[in-house]
């Protein structure tokens, strides 16, 4: 996880939440069992994002009726996180928090105002004072709170330690541990859902945790059981959480759903570890789980790095989802990233060196690149502009659209600067654009070369493969880095016939410069097939006597 430094807070949430969770609840086991649980940064960096209170919020309404929800900046929060990082304990402190502590908008503080446990119920005797400006807080008056997980095996992730803390000296008074369930005051409870209890849906909520929701999808129908919990809970103006570990993205799981998603006030929190380490290299994979790890300092790194090592052999992407904190396909990766590293050899392409251009274009998602490749199969990002710009442009970096006009003057300088011999490009979204490059530079160089076609795209995609693998392959590339996480984010979309084309695991994993990739290198071979980079013989030249 990052650099504590890395969490500045500079917004105005409930500091009290915190607070009063250190003072009512305890490490429920290990070592420090019994001990005020003290969050971690990374920990206590989401418990203030997810109480987050909007600058302008009230805490009634008209009718003097409190704002509850609405008042706060995020309507939920999502928490990815590898496994025994201290999850589970920590949302214990947060389902605690919403069952008795407070965690509702109260208003501003002038300054001096003071939060006491004595007026509500509790006798522990503690006392917090706010500052001035500082959100203040009270408790909800009814609290039902929902637990969702797949199994009650897999519910006591987060219900054992939960069991703990409200059994501890500060908040047993408050909290009556039932079979099944928790007593709170005034009618509250807390209680378990998983999938053989879909009968407790439609309540009103308060609050719901949802927990490795990585693991709800259409075959357990827990993505609809989540959708009902959280529709509950918005209805009474309360919020939800969810955590996880990394999810397939084959699955569509709701963790998937919700990471994937354009909303706005949802606080996802996701650190994964840098790009350019890989999980497979044992020396790289260390500094990865120390990079995960850094923050929750009880987990033994040694033996995650043990258990990671005997995963690897059978089951390598799990490991990765799980301690690496990846997002990675459970199956059929299209290139092994290692492999296609190791091809790295950047090296300089002079202008005026015969090239050829592999073009894959989009709008206002995906992205759209440019790569070259020349004829002693050398493939590289070219660059472009007094500022030597790479050719690939991200949407979310230009205000959600790409900058075609960017991108036509990135064409027009590459034709200008090399001897461009072929370009394939991806015709979608660019139709226009490739017919204006086919009048200006010729049919024989600039040419649609459709990627959804199932035939040609396996073909193609199968050769680059055959010549990154073989031993005897000149191929070499430029070790651009962001072509590289696109290689390795592409997956094998079977067709009919053994035959694939590429695709994402999600949304947000992109592969278009891997699609540029082979098109650069299908427009390669068919260049040398034509005889296209051979170089010229000088034309005699006779002399008149």
């Amino acid at each position: 996880m990052a650099a504590a430094d890395k969490y500045v807070v500079d917004f105005p949430t409930l500091f009290i939440v915190p607070a009063w969770t250190q003072r009512h609840c305890i490490v429920p086991d290990g070592f420090s069992k019994g001990r005020p649980f003290r969050m971690y940064d990374w920990q206590l960096w989401c418990t203030l994002n997810h109480y987050r209170v909007k600058p302008d919020a009230q805490a009634y309404d008209s009718n003097g009726i409190p704002t509850r929800g609405a008042a706060f900046f995020y309507r939920r929060s999502q928490i990815i996180a590898p496994q025994k990082t201290g999850k589970g304990p920590w949302s214990a402190t947060i389902v605690c928090a919403e069952a008795v502590g407070p965690v509702l908008f109260a208003g501003w503080a002038e300054g001096g105002e003071q939060y006491r446990c004595a007026d509500h119920g509790c006798g522990c005797g503690w006392t917090y004072t706010y500052r001035p400006g500082e959100p203040m807080g009270m408790p909800w008056p009814t609290p039902l709170i929902q637990l969702l997980a797949t199994s009650e095996d897999q519910v006591d992730n987060v219900y054992r330690p939960l069991q703990a803390m409200a059994k501890g000296p500060r908040l047993a008074e408050l909290m009556k541990v039932r079979e099944g369930f928790i007593r709170l005051p005034n009618d509250g409870i807390i209680e378990v859902v998983t999938s053989s209890a879909m009968s407790r849906l439609g309540n009103p909520l308060i609050f719901c945790l949802q927990d490795e929701s990585q693991l709800y999808n259409a075959t357990n129908k827990l993505v609809k059981v989540a959708e009902t919990m959280r529709r509950g809970a918005a209805g009474m103006g309360g919020r939800s959480m969810e955590t996880t570990n990394c999810f397939n993205p084959a699955e569509q799981s709701t963790a998937q759903r919700t990471f994937e998603g354009k909303a706005k006030d949802v606080f996802r929190f996701y650190e994964p570890p840098p790009a350019n380490l890989s999980f497979k290299n044992r020396a790289e994979r260390r500094k990865i789980l120390r990079f995960n790890y850094a923050g929750s300092p009880h987990a033994s790194v040694p033996m995650i790095e043990a258990e990671c090592a005997e995963l690897a052999e059978t089951d390598p992407a799990q490991a990765e989802r799980f301690f690496g904190n990846r997002i990675v396909y459970a199956g059929g990766s299209w290139m092994d990233g290692d492999v296609w590293d190791g091809r790295a050899r950047p090296e300089q392409v002079p202008d005026g060196t015969s090239i050829v251009l592999g073009f894959d274009g989009s709008d206002s998602d995906d992205w759209t690149g440019i790569r070259a490749e020349t004829g002693a199969g050398y493939q590289f990002t070219p660059t472009f502009g007094p500022d030597q710009t790479p050719t690939f442009w991200n949407p979310a970096e230009h205000g959600g659209q790409v900058p075609r006009l960017e991108v036509a003057a990135a064409v027009d300088e590459l034709m200008s600067r090399y001897k461009v011999v072929r370009m394939y490009c991806d015709p979608p979204d660019w139709k226009s654009e490739i017919d204006a490059w086919v009048e200006k530079y010729g049919d024989k160089v600039v040419l649609r070369w459709e990627t959804y076609r199932p035939v040609q795209m396996h073909a193609a995609t199968q050769r680059l493969l055959v010549d990154v693998t073989k031993a005897e392959s000149a191929f070499t590339h430029d070790g651009c880095k962001t072509t590289a996480i696109h290689v390795k984010n592409a997956r094998k979309a079977p067709r009919p016939n053994q035959r694939y084309v590429l695709e994402k695991p999600s949304q947000t994993q992109k592969i278009d410069l891997a699609v540029c990739s082979v098109l650069a290198h299908e427009a390669a071979g068919d260049a040398q097939a034509a005889g296209l980079f051979r170089k010229r013989r000088p034309s005699k030249v006779i002399v008149m006597r």
